[in-house]
């Protein structure tokens, strides 16, 4: 799932022989980026980027790079460089086993897919040995200490600057650009999505009359997602208002979200519209089964922006070069018939 945490290393035998293989030098891999990237005017090494776990001492500038956690892959092939390895995101993937607009792009340049390196709890540390990266990526990730150090030890790697799982999407694209010495790119990449979602909300001046939460739910709970999470906040640039219920409640932590519970679910009654997402059909109507979540007056009138599919339902999760454009396509047209539904 999107909102999922399931990120520490776990085993201790992977640990130690991901560390071995630094140690003895077994590095393999070919010398060759799976992607071209032109150095940029502002490349200027060594580069060094601290994150909450550590310091990424950055000699030069990468070719070979690994991306973990979320949206870093994207933003590193709009700035040129496909990377010879990603973190795996099944739960999106097409049938090739990649999130589509990745394929899509790679296929575009004409690249090599990068590697499929495990995730959360499996990383295959060998295979990232294997890879020989000149960094590693996961400024939006769960990266542990434990983590952190086995990658660190492997090749520089910058990790979140704050928490885990919490980053505003175009200080992630910052983070990139500057560890890929391409910081000026970064920022025009930054601009231009600015301007897509902008845009959208000069097109529909009418959104900014609607509030919307944005929420998330499990069998057991209710969860809110703040208006700085990264779904929320297209959410919000598209020209929506958020609900100033949202902005009141606090975050429950490592979240990104406010944690408040079926038994709170009349918090979200001012809401014109709620945003939400389903794994499926069956969680779906298991949620609408709760008689709390059903009598939401959103809910309730039908003045709902929810999808199962997964691939959109990531895409919308992540403000980055490729994930923008694939997601309006499909957003705009849900949010309307959501609006529709406000009227009756």
């Amino acid at each position: 799932m999107p909102f999922a945490r399931l990120r520490s290393l776990g085993a201790t035998v992977a640990l130690a022989a991901a560390s071995a293989l630094v140690l003895t030098g077994c590095a393999g891999g070919d010398a060759t980026a799976s992607g071209d990237s032109t150095p940029a005017a502002d490349a200027a090494f060594p580069v060094s980027i601290k994150s909450a776990l550590g310091t990424a001492e950055i000699p030069e500038k990468p070719e070979r790079v690994i991306t973990l956690g979320q949206g870093s892959a994207e933003t590193s092939i709009a700035l040129g460089t496909i990377p010879v390895g990603m973190e795996e995101y099944a739960w999106a993937a097409d049938e090739t086993g990649y999130l589509p607009w990745i394929h899509e792009a790679v296929e575009k340049d004409g690249g090599k897919l990068p590697e499929l390196v495990g995730a959360g709890e499996q990383l295959d540390m060998e295979k990232i040995v294997e890879l020989d990266p000149d960094v590693i990526l996961a400024p939006w990730s769960g990266l542990t200490q434990e983590q952190f150090d086995t990658l660190n030890a492997i090749a520089p790697t910058v990790a979140y600057p704050d928490k885990a799982w919490s980053i505003d999407w175009d200080q992630q694209i910052d983070i990139v650009g500057k560890a890929l010495g391409q910081e000026s790119e970064a920022q025009g990449l930054v601009a231009d999505l600015k301007k897509q979602l902008a845009d959208v909300a000069s097109a529909h001046p009418e959104y900014a009359d609607y509030t919307f939460s944005y929420i998330y739910t499990t069998p057991d709970t209710l969860g809110v997602f703040l208006p700085t999470e990264q779904r929320a906040a297209m959410v919000d640039a598209l020209g929506l208002t958020p609900d100033p219920a949202v902005e009141q409640m606090k975050e429950t932590e490592g979240t990104d979200s406010a944690v408040i519970g079926y038994e709170n679910a009349d918090q979200l009654n001012d809401s014109d519209l709620i945003f939400t997402f389903y794994s499926d059909a069956a969680a779906r109507k298991q949620a609408l089964s709760n008689k709390l979540y059903a009598q939401i007056p959103a809910i309730k009138k039908g003045a709902v922006v929810a999808s199962d599919d997964n691939a959109f339902v990531t895409a919308s999760s992540m403000i980055n070069p490729l994930t923008v454009p694939y997601a309006l396509d499909r957003y705009l047209p849900m949010i309307d018939r959501a609006i529709a539904q406000t009227k009756k």
